[in-house]
């Protein structure tokens, strides 16, 4: 990876200096979204706080101190993972799930006060960042005081208890067939808006919850904040149409775990392999298709969020370096490069290779000294921000340059003269890059990671080497 990883950022402005020409939407369809994008998302790049493991201190307070090492990262939104009380009742572990809300109008004094999440809000503020909080719409702690006030805000099962979905046994689940319940929810994200001037929110489950809830709650949200940004944990298409800015690229992220196991470089995947078994025949060429889907899907402007990893990930089910091994840089740079926004996780910036504890505290990272993984992030942030082909919603389609070898994926995205090349071997062979027919011309383009001009794409590749040529 470092021998990828070492170019000096001094000569990045200049190289991603093609950011002339006004935004604008890939060709018109008939299913366009209606949400109306904050401009300031764009080019944006979401960072995933986990204010529990972040510091020795696990404080609002704490956290402030590395907003200015997060803003020379290139960070654009901070997402708090929940901020909210966590449930006595039932509890998971020590200190239970962040998921497990006690009161939505109330912070977690583990984490501190209101003030402190205010002053971290205002903080981010003057860093020219963004904040949108981690809300949990589908369900409650099982001592929330809606249970004991406001019993008819919650299903039944069929003994007429409180239950919660699945085997999350330390929630109970909302009824949003009661008006009641949807008018509580809204007024209590209304609170937030109001009360610690957030800029939206990363709704869990939100394919859990009725469509059309969310198609009430975004006005009214609206109406209270304008320029409000919404991501959705789920990969639902009709969620996109009226309500949300932007859904989690599950299919495209699960395709990258496959594409790995089938490499030989998952290595979650193979301790897992009965001896014998087989896994999918999963390969890059793939991706095309998927992008394919999803453009014939997803209404035209939609935002499509692209990880490596997050909490979940982490938590339960692997690091990025377990999951995908030598490939994980590729699998990086096309999560930055690929239609949509990219997701930073707590410590991925610095290369962290543990999970974290989910109901525990944690050790934090370790933040200093500054390595590779810092600069290699930081290179991709303002490759993101610069290159407005590379922007969400708004940038060039993706034009694939199929090779002869199906590990190796080569693409190209053009938008008002401005042009990014990007090719990967995501296969467990080094491969040539063969054409089958047309390439994308490269002479006099630059390197992004190497800081070098180039002449022509890489005769051959090694499993896991990718590049990012750029003109201008």
């Amino acid at each position: 990876m470092k021998k990828l990883l070492y170019s000096l950022l001094a000569g990045v402005s200049t190289l991603f200096g093609c950011t002339g020409g006004a935004q604008k939407d890939v060709q018109a369809q008939t299913d366009t979204t209606t949400v109306n994008h904050p401009d300031w998302s764009h080019s944006a790049v979401i960072y995933e706080v986990n204010t529990r493991q972040y510091t020795p201190e696990g404080t609002f307070k704490a956290f402030a101190e590395h907003l200015p090492r997060l803003k020379e990262l290139g960070v654009d939104i901070l997402w708090f993972m929940p901020i909210h009380p966590i449930s006595e009742k039932n509890r998971k572990g020590t200190l239970g799930s962040y998921y497990a809300v006690r009161d939505y109008k109330d912070v977690n004094p583990e984490f501190g006060t209101l003030d402190d999440f205010k002053a971290v809000v205002d903080a981010a503020h003057r860093e020219g960042m963004k904040v949108i909080i981690d809300w949990v719409p589908n369900h409650t702690g099982c001592d929330n005081a809606w249970v004991t006030d406001h019993p008819d805000r919650y299903k039944l099962n069929e003994q007429g208890k409180m239950f919660g979905p699945a085997d999350w046994t330390d929630v109970y689940q909302l009824d949003y067939s009661n008006p009641d319940t949807r008018a509580a929810m809204i007024d209590a994200m209304q609170y937030w808006l109001r009360e610690a001037d957030i800029d939206g929110f990363r709704c869990d489950v939100a394919g859990m919850v009725p469509v059309d809830f969310w198609n009430e709650a975004r006005p009214a949200l609206e109406s209270v904040k304008p320029d409000i940004f919404m991501l959705a944990e789920a990969a639902m298409p009709e969620l996109n149409k009226d309500a949300f800015d932007m859904s989690y690229n599950w299919p495209m992220v699960d395709l990258f775990n496959k594409i790995s196991a089938y490499s030989g470089q998952n290595a979650i995947r193979a301790a897992s392999l009965a001896e014998g078994e087989t896994v999918d025949k999963k390969q890059a060429v793939l991706i095309d298709s998927l992008l394919a889907e999803q453009a014939a899907t997803y209404p035209v402007g939609s935002y499509m969020m692209n990880m490596v990893t997050n909490h979940d990930y982490n938590s339960w089910d692997g690091t990025e370096f377990q999951r995908y091994g030598k490939l994980m840089p590729a699998f990086a740079v096309l999560s930055y490069t690929l239609p949509g926004m990219p997701l930073i996780y707590t410590g991925q910036e610095t290369g962290m290779d543990r999970a974290f504890e989910f109901f525990e505290k944690d050790n934090a990272p370790q933040w200093e000294p500054r390595n590779e993984y810092f600069v290699f992030y930081q290179t991709l942030n303002d490759l993101k921000h610069k290159r407005h082909e590379l922007a969400a919603g708004s940038g060039a389609p993706i034009e694939i340059f199929p090779t002869t070898s199906d590990d190796v994926l080569v693409f190209r995205r053009s938008l008002d003269g401005c042009t990014t090349v990007v090719g990967v071997n995501l296969g467990s062979e080094p491969a040539e890059v063969e054409f089958k027919g047309s390439f994308p011309e490269v002479k006099g383009f630059s390197s992004v990671m190497e800081a070098t001009e180039v002449n022509a794409t890489p005769e051959n590749l090694q499993p896991g080497e990718y590049f990012i040529y750029v003109n201008n």
